[in-house]
């Protein structure tokens, strides 16, 4: 017995935006390679150089787990790029603080992640990449803020280590 699917009404998002993840940052990955860096190790430098921030800080903006934070400062550490200081605001309170070495590695991985970037948004007419940009912007800052209350969490894909 054969049946037929409905038609879609609208069109995939979730799939065109989870593929697009994932290749982009496939392609991330290997581009910060180049520099014994990841996409994950940048955005924690990245958000560490912006600010005093504590890891916590840190983590909730780039939406990791705590466990997965404490992994990568310690990394990060491991390779002289960051180091764990007591906060100048907050006597009990530690901030990641990043090295002059990890600051040339923020410095030349925001070059390499500028360019994937631009590599990515050329595959697209001149007049619409700012408009996607804008657009996906609005979405991220709206409507898809953040998840909703769920019975059963979703987890996220794991990324298959080397």
């Amino acid at each position: 017995m054969s049946t037929q699917a409905p038609s879609r009404n609208v069109r995939d998002l979730t799939g065109l935006l989870a593929h697009a993840a994932h290749v982009l940052t496939t392609r991330l990955t290997a581009a910060l390679a180049e520099i014994d860096s990841s996409p994950r190790a940048h955005c924690v430098l990245y958000h560490a150089m912006e600010a005093e921030r504590t890891q916590i800080q840190i983590a909730e903006m780039t939406d990791l787990d705590k466990t997965t934070m404490v992994v990568t400062v310690d990394e990060l550490e491991r390779e002289g790029l960051a180091e764990r200081r007591p906060s100048s605001t907050d006597r009990r309170a530690r901030i990641v603080a990043v090295t002059p070495l990890g600051e040339e590695n923020v410095r030349r991985g925001q070059e390499i992640v500028d360019r994937v970037h631009g590599e990515v948004l050329a595959a697209l007419p001149e007049e619409q990449r700012e408009v996607f940009v804008e657009a996906l912007t609005s979405l991220v800052a709206g409507e898809l803020a953040k998840p909703i209350e769920c019975d059963k969490p979703v987890r996220r894909p794991r990324q298959a280590r080397k």
